[in-house]
């Protein structure tokens, strides 16, 4: 290695146990082990311009051991990104860009948010799957506008979670030639050697994926062993590529070297002192920078200035060859819509029995029609979820062909990848399974909710109505649970018109995802000559059928609106006014105005009910303290499911007996 490669490694480990050290928080030897592929990386073949960290086609570098958080905010303040060394200075504090786990939000070139295990090597494979779905429809003959690579670094823990496996499992099947995984093998975890727990052979599974698998074996030391394997990494366009780096945690620490003690807490002022010392460094100096190393570093924004100057004059040339093309383009990569994109979706009519998965499909494929980056898929389960785009072909990991993604039975993975999707942009993802396995996707949906990224997640199979399945497949406490994450849309419609609505808001939303909760059975559509406007779906919350001076209100979500409807006819026979009120979203119907809320829900109403197909926890926010809910508080059953709305008090004659009883009272 020689001398100034040397000293910018070593200026990497340094920065980053001083932040920890005076943080009295963090993990110091993920970036003291991996320093020297990282700085081989990005040094020598990472493709970006830290003067403009979205340039399209940058590569990406994803850090899915997000703990060892300080190897990237070292590498982005080196190489001349807007995070300042004051950022790194305050690692881990209120207020701080350089936040405990990397957040995508908080600092230019943080790809994506990182910190349980396996997200960040997923949302790189949607990456890698993203450039290749561009690629294929944007580069032309003689015009490539679209050609980068996708890194990611992953450590042991990522290699133990379940859903690195489905990922690399699907990457490989897919042959995606430009993304390549960088393996922190240091046989060391939190609790002690990985040997306690993880002994099998990483690279024989890989190898099984059908992976091109590449060994160093002296990573501390040996750059030239690295920067050969991504090469060879580079080369391969057929398969994606891990590279295993032998290193050792905590590289440099005299004591803390190579065990556990160098993972998860600070080195001690004693210990940063010795290894400095050990490094060359002067143990008494605190974020120090060799000039010479900064100097180094900061060559990346005149490499990366040229490269984007270079593809900028590509791109132009393209461009005016392709004017309808550009146009597109920009769209798509800004996450906005065409002109005239929600004209022509179906339009539903009272004579339309259809279970809202059905006119979910057709919605869904029709809008695929107008906007050419919708792209999705399912976990095996189209024939069920009917989330197929009708005449868009099968995704081709390849060419980059086709617009319907076979996840397989992958939902772990399916998430986080369309996570990775969207964090690329110039796609809208979206995803399908039953609505039971939505807690298979749960850390995706709570990441994508936290990084604001317009993800659609479609669930099918709602409720009981799942019928003959049984309770392992009828969701109960999903939908609550799912209102429970901040930032995530969910949406229940309730008839074919409210899902036109409800996908609409779906793919206008660009700050955050949308769950959308579609039926099995077959619901009725609500003849709106007759009653309002689908469109109140826009408020989360409207009166869909109102009386006159209204002694109740009742309130529903789904196919149980249909039930309050009924039971608003039975009431009316006993002298009773109810008014029957669509809430398919609690989060867009919190966000109105306390004025719009008092309309629909009149806080002088005190006789309040609600039907849903699911817990009955939480419906006082709206029912206020008096109010009645009517749900199931247990787990489903196995029969008609017809049959176990009825023998779960799921039904009309169940609403007519809790409104007549508030209102008598």
């Amino acid at each position: 290695m020689d001398q100034l490669s040397n000293l910018a490694i070593n200026t990497i480990r340094i920065l980053s146990i001083d932040a920890v050290q005076k943080a009295n928080a963090g993990h110091p030897g993920l970036p003291m082990g991996a320093a020297p592929m990282a700085y081989v990386l990005w040094q020598k073949h990472l493709k970006h311009n830290p003067r403009n960290p979205k340039w399209p086609d940058r590569d990406r570098f994803v850090l899915s051991a997000g703990h060892g958080s300080m190897l990237l905010y070292s590498l982005l303040h080196l190489t001349g990104y807007d995070l300042s060394l004051d950022d790194i200075k305050s690692f881990r504090q209120w207020g701080s860009r350089a936040a405990g786990h990397p957040e995508s939000l908080l600092a230019p070139g943080m790809e994506a948010t990182t910190g349980p295990l396996g997200q960040g090597a997923s949302n790189a494979v949607g990456m890698a799957m993203a450039e290749r779905f561009l690629a294929g429809r944007y580069n032309k003959p003689g015009h490539t506008i679209v050609d980068h690579s996708t890194y990611a670094l992953v450590g042991d823990g990522d290699m133990m979670e379940g859903i690195t496996h489905e990922a690399a499992s699907l990457a490989g099947h897919l042959r995606l030639g430009k993304l390549v995984w960088l393996y922190d093998d240091n046989k060391v975890s939190l609790d002690g050697p990985t040997s306690l727990a993880f002994t099998e052979d990483v690279g024989k599974r890989f190898e099984a994926y059908g992976w091109q698998v590449l060994r160093v074996e002296h990573g501390d030391t040996d750059i030239e062993a690295i920067d050969r394997a991504l090469i060879a990494a580079k080369a391969d366009s057929t398969r994606p590529s891990f590279i295993m780096v032998r290193t050792t945690i905590g590289f440099g620490s005299p004591h803390k070297a190579g065990s556990s003690e160098a993972h998860g807490s600070p080195l001690g002022a004693e210990e940063v002192k010795a290894t400095k010392k050990n490094l060359g460094w002067d143990p008494d100096k605190q974020f120090f920078l060799p000039d010479e190393a900064v100097n180094h570093f900061r060559t990346a924004v005149e490499r990366g200035a040229q490269a984007e100057a270079d593809w900028q004059k590509r791109f132009d040339a393209w461009a005016a060859a392709n004017p309808d093309l550009a146009r597109e383009w920009q769209l798509a990569l800004h996450g906005e819509l065409p002109s005239g994109w929600d004209s022509g979706l179906p339009a539903f009519s009272p004579k339309d029995e259809l279970a809202t998965r059905q006119s979910g499909g057709k919605v869904l494929a029709a809008i695929a029609g107008r906007v050419p980056w919708l792209v999705g898929g399912d976990a095996d389960l189209s024939c069920s979820t009917l989330t197929t785009l009708t005449g868009q072909g099968d995704f081709d990991g390849q060419t980059g062909l086709g617009r319907n993604i076979h996840f397989g039975v992958r939902e772990h993975a399916m998430g986080a990848i369309a996570n990775g999707l969207a964090y690329h942009a110039g796609v809208h993802p979206f995803t399908a399974t039953f609505f039971v396995f939505s807690d298979y996707e749960r850390p995706a949906l709570r990441m994508a909710a936290i990084s604001r990224l317009p993800v659609t997640f479609v669930f099918t199979h709602d409720s009981i109505g799942v019928g003959e399945d049984g309770p392992t497949h009828q969701p109960v406490e999903q939908l609550m649970s799912l209102r429970l994450i901040p930032n995530l849309w969910v949406i229940r419609p309730a008839d074919a018109n409210e899902v036109v609505e409800a996908y609409k808001i779906a793919m206008k939303r660009s700050n955050g995802p949308v769950a959308v909760i579609l039926t099995r059975q077959k619901t009725p559509t609500f003849d709106r000559s007759k009653l309002a406007s689908a469109e109140g779906v826009h408020q989360g919350g409207y009166v869909l059928s109102d009386a006159p001076a209204p002694q109740a209100v009742i309130m529903a979500t789904g196919s149980e609106v249909a039930v309050a409807l009924a039971a608003q006819e039975k009431l009316l026979a006993q002298g009773i006014r109810a008014r029957v009120v669509s809430l398919p979203s609690w989060e867009i119907f919190a966000a109105q105005s306390p004025e719009y809320q008092d309309s629909v829900i009149p806080r002088a109403l005190k006789a309040r009910v609600s039907i849903e197909a699911g817990v009955t926890l939480g419906w006082q926010r709206w029912l206020g303290s008096e109010g009645v809910a009517i749900g199931i508080d247990r787990f489903g059953a196995s029969g008609p499911g017809g049959v176990l709305m009825k023998k779960f008090g799921l039904d009309a004659d169940a609403v007519v007996h809790a409104v007549t009883s508030l209102v008598k009272t």
